[in-house]
């Protein structure tokens, strides 16, 4: 990964966030449902949406160029990670990574995150991080809860849940 820093994305960022996440949202053409598919994949009034709703962006700032966006949410008694996505051409350099590891250590709750089924190298992604994905029917009790989304999409999403998640479960308390 190149020099850069990880900072808090403010208002004056939003048209960089939507510039990376349709940009790397481009690999779900073809692999999610196409009735899930729009473009662009993310629009202004969305992202308006998803701060109105919680959702905190930290970047990964280069020189002043946004490379990767990754939301987080609190909601309830857990953290979901929201939107993630790094710029195709910079993919696999550690940027993701970076960021997840940024929020992580900002959180002491158990932290969730969604991502459609058929996204094989997104959800390899989190397993590679330490997260493992909640079996069914949970997964989908889990996205009805804590997420905002159309049935469609529950049906088509896995959830995929850290340590302390799973900690909190062994113990009974989820």
């Amino acid at each position: 990964m190149t020099g850069g820093r990880i900072r808090r994305c403010g208002a004056d960022d939003a048209t960089a966030i939507l510039g990376v996440i349709n940009d790397a949202a481009e690999a779900y053409r073809g692999v999610i449902p196409d009735d899930r598919w729009e473009e662009p994949y993310m629009d202004r009034r969305e992202l308006e949406e998803a701060l109105e709703a919680g959702v905190e962006f930290h970047c990964r700032d280069e020189d002043g160029e946004v490379v990767g966006v990754m939301g987080v949410q609190p909601v309830e008694d857990v953290t979901l990670i929201r939107h993630a996505y790094v710029l195709t051409d910079r993919q696999g350099e550690g940027i993701g990574s970076g960021l997840l590891e940024h929020l992580l250590a900002r959180t002491d709750r158990p932290v969730l995150v969604g991502t459609w089924r058929a996204a094989a190298w997104a959800v390899d992604f989190y397993r590679s991080h330490g997260f493992r994905v909640v079996s069914e029917p949970a997964g989908s009790r889990l996205l009805r809860r804590y997420w905002s989304i159309p049935e469609r999409q529950v049906e088509t999403s896995v959830v995929l849940a850290d340590r302390r998640w799973r900690r909190q479960v062994r113990r009974g308390t989820q």
